[in-house]
């Protein structure tokens, strides 16, 4: 029985560590940076990290501008099957619709395409040893999520992204 149950805690052990590397991001420095929300060359609405750390939840700065993660399974949409649509924590712009969410068994609100691609831009991250494609706001820089490639159709992408960088506002 205790052999039994050794054997349970380490495979539930490696089922938490690759469902935190499936969506996770690490913290960034606060060096301006390509890519990040410090950047006005390429974000047009940019604004400094102590800007965003005046306006947005302690929990969303962290996300966001610090590109940190969430703990899967317990966010706040996740497990969201409402109709209606994801927008910015941050600016308020539409990210993202309830009609292209789908179950990716991560832990985490994940979406099959955008509303409007241009809201956001994909970057690369190479964050802990491996090259991934990060999802950021185009208009600001702010940290969103990764996208992967293995999603469902028409796309085939999945947009893992976090909880705390988004506000569901339910449809009517």
């Amino acid at each position: 029985m205790i052999m039994n149950r050794k054997k349970i805690n380490i495979v539930l052990c490696v089922m938490l560590i690759i469902a935190l590397n499936a969506c996770g991001q690490s913290k960034s420095n606060n060096k301006v940076l390509t890519a990040s929300s410090e950047d006005a060359k390429t974000f047009p609405e940019a604004k400094s990290n102590a800007y965003w750390k005046k306006v947005l939840s302690a929990e969303t700065y962290e996300i966001m501008v610090e590109k940190g993660t969430e703990t899967p399974f317990n966010n706040p949409y996740w497990n969201n099957h409402e109709k209606g649509i994801y927008v910015s924590a941050a600016t308020g712009k539409p990210l993202f619709s309830s009609e292209a969410k789908f179950e990716s068994g991560t832990g985490w609100p994940s979406f099959f395409r955008p509303i409007d691609p241009k809201a956001i831009m994909v970057v690369k991250d190479n964050s802990l040893g491996m090259e991934r494609d990060e999802v950021v706001e185009r208009s600001t820089g702010l940290h969103l999520g990764h996208v992967f490639d293995d999603g469902p159709a028409p796309t085939g992408l999945r947009y893992c992204l976090d909880s705390y960088a988004l506000k569901f506002i339910k449809a009517k």
